[in-house]
């Protein structure tokens, strides 16, 4: 049974844009290190993106996954042990409570705000510092996704739907902009120039031209719009088998 009324879309929801209870924002998690408490598929998804971001992984489990195992064994994560205990937290940066004990990750929870270390308890959002968006990543091109909690299925359906969006050919794109950035900084033309060469490229055909793999066009598009004076190193047979 569904409780209260519906009145065609008079209501007073309050949908104010302008207040986030959570603060966006991407963290630099190199050589960083994070605590997993958990030994099943959830802790495995967020040992593999914590790796991919060159963290220093601890993990705490009774019972561990076949993968998480051989990541031990291989020297990728390091076992701190089969039980939490509050020590364990002494220079550790985040803390990711995985345990399939709500119970046991609110305890973790607890201790690690009382340090002031960011955590997170999955599927837990009361117990959390900081939740972990729904990511779509091409290259560097990385996309969040929050429901702030509210609907982990929405966000996931929102990302799947970016997902067929924005392809690969970003990541391409993205690689070829870094280096014409770097190249046009490099050459101390004004400010405003600088900003007018970036933004002719975004808005030309060249995405449209990497899609197609159409090379030669890509290599016309920055000949006509970045200055002659400007030393690009760009080696176009790194993409085309992407």
């Amino acid at each position: 049974m569904i409780k209260g009324a519906f009145d065609g879309g008079k209501g007073d929801m309050d949908t104010d844009s302008t207040r986030m209870r959570y603060y966006p924002v991407f963290v630099d998690m190199r050589g960083k290190r994070v605590l997993v408490v958990g030994g099943g598929e959830v802790a495995e998804r967020k040992v593999k993106g914590l790796l991919e971001c060159g963290s220093e992984i601890h993990i705490i489990s009774k019972k561990l996954s076949d993968k998480l195992k051989l990541l031990i064994e291989n020297g990728s994560i390091r076992f701190a042990g089969s039980h939490f205990h509050e020590e364990v937290l002494e220079g550790i940066t985040l803390v990711i409570a995985a345990t399939d004990d709500p119970e046991v990750n609110r305890a973790i929870s607890i201790k690690a705000r009382q340090r002031n270390i960011l955590v997170n308890a999955v599927d837990q959002p009361e117990d959390c510092s900081f939740i972990v968006p729904s990511v779509v990543k091409r290259g560097d091109l990385v996309i969040a996704i929050s429901t702030s909690g509210k609907s982990p299925a929405l966000a996931k359906r929102i990302r799947q739907e970016l997902e067929e969006r924005f392809d690969q050919s970003y990541a391409i794109f993205l690689e070829i902009m870094g280096k014409v950035r770097k190249a046009v900084l490099s050459a101390g033309l004004p400010q405003n120039t600088n900003s007018k060469i970036f933004h002719a490229l975004v808005d030309s055909d060249m995405l449209e031209a990497i899609a197609s793999r159409e090379w030669n066009r890509v290599i016309k598009r920055l000949t006509e719009i970045l200055p002659q004076d400007i030393d690009l190193d760009l080696d176009m047979s790194e993409f085309i088998s992407e």
